[in-house]
């Protein structure tokens, strides 16, 4: 595990560097982290923005399925999976960004946990030495789980620094300079419950952390609900209560930066919520979807009824031209081109009389020639 974490801190912990480098400043450099990685992943977002309004469009069909296959979950999911496919929607792409943000969790928990490596950029050697002095030294003890050597390291520099003088003196005095501090509170440090009673200020980010999953996740479930109006159910509404409290435990269970992490991560996404609401609300993309598939509709309906109308009048047209072959073909039988002309020119005499009320006037040889 300790591997995967390293793995994943690597390239976070050249950009942490960079920051603190530039802003010297532990706390804000997490939050210029956090909104980078924000900006990286918003192309994310956006697509789950647009999958949560097509699942909006798809809402009428999937409740028609639903009540059409109440009583068949199998022939359900078959029509379900069909649907999906029509549609190119996938039900999953709303979840690719929550499974991206966590191997950055994990890769934040290593650059916190190992400063030394990650901030100051020491080398292994270096961090060796310093770890033999914990090991050879009775008032330092390794802590199990997450290896906290190296912010160990760091608190025995600053209470004595000349039990750490093998590390070498750049190393010493890099350590006494590096400020991982943010408005008073030591972000190495793990948040306990003690630290009420010592009126820490740390114990405030636990709190922070939860409070903010929990405004995170109110307004999570209000979009879903404007989207997929099945959502606030079952397992749905237990995560508005379990990412809260998932939060704290984290918070409680790793140093007070990745907690901090944490608050910034969720105000960031609240912020960046109701930014793709304004430019992309799916409500609106949703109706207008909805509109364009009524008219689409019509149109076809329409065009349904012109096919209809002009399969009728093929049908009369061939009628008549069937009408017209019997015709040629009784003149095949004996009609003379003069007998053709004169039954024609007074079939054309008998509508005018009717339609005009004049009188029929029989047709003669001279009105032939």
């Amino acid at each position: 595990m300790t591997a995967i974490y390293q793995a994943l801190g690597y390239p976070l912990g050249w950009i942490m560097w960079a920051l603190y480098n530039i802003v010297r400043n532990y706390g804000i450099a997490l939050l210029i982290f956090t909104v980078l990685i924000r900006v990286v992943l918003f192309p994310l977002s956006l697509k789950q923005q647009k999958s949560s309004a097509k699942m909006m469009v798809l809402q009428p069909q999937i409740a028609d399925l639903q009540s059409r296959y109440k009583n068949d979950k199998q022939k359900l999911n078959e029509e379900m999976m069909k649907l999906y496919q029509r549609e190119k929607y996938n039900p999953m792409s709303g979840c690719l960004p929550l499974l991206i943000q966590m191997p950055v969790l994990f890769g934040l928990i290593d650059v916190i946990y190992r400063p030394l490596t990650h901030i100051l950029r020491f080398t292994a050697e270096t961090v060796g030495k310093g770890i033999e002095v914990l090991e050879s030294a009775g008032n330092f003890i390794l802590m199990p789980g997450l290896n906290q050597a190296q912010l160990q390291i760091i608190s025995g520099v600053h209470t004595n620094p000349d039990a750490f003088a093998g590390m070498g003196r750049d190393a010493i005095a890099a350590i006494q300079g590096l400020s991982l501090t943010f408005l008073g509170m030591d972000l190495t440090l793990i948040p306990n419950m003690s630290m009420f009673s010592d009126f820490n200020a740390v114990i405030l980010i636990p709190i922070l952390s939860g409070g903010s999953a929990l405004l995170s996740t109110i307004q999570m479930q209000r979009q879903q609900a404007i989207t997929n109006p099945n959502a606030n159910t079952g397992m749905m509404k237990g995560m508005m209560y379990m990412m809260p409290i998932f939060s704290v435990w984290i918070a409680f269970s790793v140093p007070a930066g990745v907690g901090l992490y944490w608050f910034y991560s969720n105000l960031t996404q609240m912020g960046q919520t109701l930014i793709m609401n304004k430019i992309y609300n799916p409500r609106e993309i949703a109706e207008k979807a909805k509109q364009a598939l009524e008219e689409q509709k019509e149109r076809e309906r329409l065009e349904r009824i012109e096919a209809k109308k002009k399969r009728k009048e093929e049908n009369t047209t061939g009628k008549a031209k069937g009408g017209g072959e019997k015709d040629e073909a009784k003149n095949a039988q004996g009609l003379t081109q003069k007998e053709i002309n004169r039954k024609k020119l007074a079939d054309a005499r008998r509508r005018d009389a009717e339609k005009y009320g004049e009188t029929y006037v029989e047709v003669t040889d001279e009105d032939l020639i």
